[in-house]
């Protein structure tokens, strides 16, 4: 394994969301070739600055369908199935993940409605069941950079991992695409020589295929005109463009611009996602692609400080768990080089697996340049980067500086654990979100004084905001001091029903006039964590992204509607939230049933195909389910439950036991250890009319 490994992960993850953000403004089929370039002529940065990137397919595909790494290939090579049952078990049918084009128009629309219906991946991705035309659009080598990422310097397994991925939707030159870019982003662990990486890349796919023709011809073409890689954009046009590979999005014309972006960009990340951006056609797509290549080879300090401080080291997506679509990229590092090591079972460093949580937040600033997303409220009297010149332990910290503040005035410091649809520019592929940090939980983190100016020592405050009334929980003043480290932790106090958008201090200086207090903070082993005890009261809660706070949709029609989330639906339909990793916990649930025979509570569930749910189910009667892409009743009991009633439901799981409760009355008891994490939430198997008030989640 690469002695960087690690490092290399979070450049070259870091480098493939750069190029999606750069992309995504000038997106066909509105911003053609020639419209880019007579609107912003030659590309040197974002062109335009978002209040927070929304989702993007791009980053949805690798994230998530590397999941099926934990639920079906945990202990062998993952199949095309294994894929497909995370596609079928982390997309919102018909809302983000991917296009919704429709199906025989988007490939991935078309895939997903065929794995619905039961036709199996590769079957549903295939030329056959397709037509070649769909099937060799350019989704195949969008959604795999990861499988290359955790495959290090193994050029040809990973290119049979993203063959199996991308044979889910794609056949033919679609996959040769997930081949090629595999096997590159591999290569480049080794290497950072660009020649070698795309050799690398067309060594893994057959020397007749179209896609190593076209790759062959920008090659030959760059040889003769090194230096104009317009020239080269008009050669594709001409010979390889949209009118001879047709569609919405054809792999070929594309793979063409890719090839070109890195010959032309010679080893160079900025200047190889921006002349991908230049190039036209699906800009997004190609710039993440070339930029998960060329991250890995030039690493961190390859990446130009105007790229990397926008993304602020997190994403958002737009799957089914609300809390994994919240994502702070050096902790996901972590955990690429993890599955890295297993798959190629070798031990990892000591200290890797410690350092990594997926249930709580730990941010300890070790990699290089990383900030976790730490924000600052005024950036006129502070500003944060990263600092390798203090911490408690380790090598790395965040430094916030404070530049002439007097009595009285303040900025917080803070990491975001929920968005809300106002923290966003616009709606790409409506994510959904649900706290990262909750009540009950608690915070902590080190800080250390070192001031240059002032005659007293700055105080800080822990804080959390809440999200709609933004109203701030500030509790206890600490005063520091100076050249120490001090130790500060709270408790997040009770929420009362509303969500916790910011969680930090509050910096404040004491000094009079003058001298002004001067100097920097630095602030490290950032935590929250502990068992979540929070209340969603729906008079505090909104409709963001066709969602009601803070849950994802899955089918139904859902609004607020007195004080209550309101379901309406013809068919099977689900709305989760929570921690996906939550173990053992109770979730309370006032429910109203207006119409319909299937009103449920869902528990450790893991997506759209696992999980338990349990409630009313038919006349006189509660059964539990669990779903494990199907569901099969576990048990039943009668219960003499009416329509237009109010009922407090109370489900608790802890072990292999679950228990539910009607009223404080216990209805049903049974044990089963298929699943023991996962989200909490509400659903019904029929159609159904449902009100639902006053949730309680308690961890236990």
């Amino acid at each position: 394994m690469p002695s960087n490994y690690l490092e290399k992960i979070y450049s070259g993850y870091l480098g493939m969301n750069i190029g999606i953000r750069l992309g995504a403004p000038v997106e066909p089929t509105i911003w053609t070739y020639e419209r880019i370039q007579s609107t912003y002529g030659d590309i040197t940065d974002y062109v335009k600055e978002f209040k927070n990137f929304a989702a993007d397919d791009d980053a949805n595909g690798p994230f998530y369908f590397l999941r099926a790494l934990y639920d079906d290939a945990k202990d062998r090579d993952i199949t095309p199935n294994d894929v497909a049952r995370a596609w079928l078990n982390y997309a919102r049918e018909g809302i983000g993940m991917f296009w919704w084009g429709g199906y025989g128009v988007s490939t991935e629309h078309t895939a997903y409605i065929n794995l619905k219906k039961g036709i199996e991946a590769p079957q549903s991705g295939s030329i056959e069941q397709n037509g070649l035309i769909i099937a060799e659009q350019i989704g195949g080598q969008i959604f795999i950079d990861t499988w290359g990422l955790v495959n290090p310097g193994n050029p040809k397994k990973a290119a049979d991992f993203g063959e199996a991925a991308a044979r889910v939707s794609h056949d033919g030159e679609g996959v040769l695409g997930a081949r090629f870019f595999c096997a590159a982003i591999s290569k480049a662990f080794e290497t950072s020589d660009i020649n070698e990486i795309i050799e690398a890349g067309l060594a893994q796919i057959p020397v007749d295929s179209i896609y190593a023709k076209v790759s062959r011809a920008v090659l030959e073409f760059h040889a003769q005109h090194p230096n104009d890689f317009r020239a080269c954009r008009d050669m594709l046009e001409r010979d390889w463009g949209y009118d001879k590979y047709t569609g919405v999005c054809h792999i070929i014309p594309n793979a063409g611009v890719c090839v070109l972006s890195m010959i032309y960009g010679q080893g160079d990340f900025n200047k190889t996602v921006e002349i991908a951006t230049m190039c036209g056609w699906d800009t997004d797509c190609n710039a993440g692609n070339v930029g998960t290549v060329l991250g890995v080879a030039c690493g961190l300090e390859g990446i130009a400080d105007k790229y990397r401080k926008p993304i602020n080291d997190s994403i958002v997506m737009s799957g089914i768990s609300g809390f994994m679509n919240i994502l702070d990229i050096p902790t996901y590092a972590k955990e690429l080089a993890i599955l890295g090591y297993r798959l190629a079972n070798v031990p990892c460093p000591e200290g890797l697996v410690e350092s990594f949580t997926e249930h709580d937040i730990y941010f300890d600033f070790e990699l290089p340049g990383s900030t976790h997303n730490i924000r600052i409220s005024d950036p006129f009297f502070c500003q944060a980067k990263h600092s390798t010149e203090k911490s408690f332990k380790g090598t790395g910290s965040l430094e916030v500086v404070f530049d002439r503040m007097t009595r009285g005035e303040k900025s917080k410091v803070f990491y975001k654990p929920f968005y809300t649809r106002d923290d966003f520019s616009d709606e790409r592929y409506s994510p959904t979100f649900a706290p990262k940090a909750s009540s009950g939980q608690k915070v902590s983190m080190q800080i250390f004084l070192d001031q240059w100016g002032g005659n007293e020592t700055m105080g800080i405050a822990p804080y959390v905001r809440l999200s709609n009334s933004k109203k701030e929980l500030v509790q206890g003043y600490v005063k520091l001091v100076d050249q120490e480290w001090v130790h500060v932790e709270f408790v997040i106090p009770d929420s009362e029903g509303e969500l916790i958008d910011e969680v930090g201090i509050v910096l404040e200086a004491y000094s009079t006039r003058k001298p002004k207090s001067l100097g920097r903070i630095f602030i490290d082993e950032f935590r929250i964590y502990g068992n979540a005890d929070y209340t969603i009261d729906f008079n505090k809660q909104l409709s963001n992204f066709g969602c009601i706070t803070p849950f994802a949709h899955n089918n139904g029609a859902w609004s607020l509607e007195a004080g209550a989330m309101y379901l309406m639906t013809a068919e099977p339909s689900e709305a989760y939230t929570g921690n996906y990793f939550a173990k053992d916990y109770s979730v309370s649930v006032e429910l109203n049933p207006q119409s319909g025979h299937s009103h449920l509570v869902a528990v450790r569930a893991q997506g759209a195909m696992r999980g338990y749910h349990v409630g009313f189910d038919g006349a006189n009667q509660v059964s539990l389910y669990i779903n494990n892409f199907g569901f099969t009743k576990l048990a039943s009991a009668e219960f003499p439950w009416q329509l237009g009633k109010d009922y407090d439901f109370k489900v608790t799981v802890q072990g292999n036991s679950i228990n539910f409760a009607i009223d404080g009355q216990d209805v049903l008891k049974h044990t089963d250890d298929t699943f023991n994490y996962g989200m909490f939430g509400v659903s019904t198997r029929t159609a159904a009319r449902t009100y639902f008030r006053h949730i309680r989640f308690m961890e236990i």
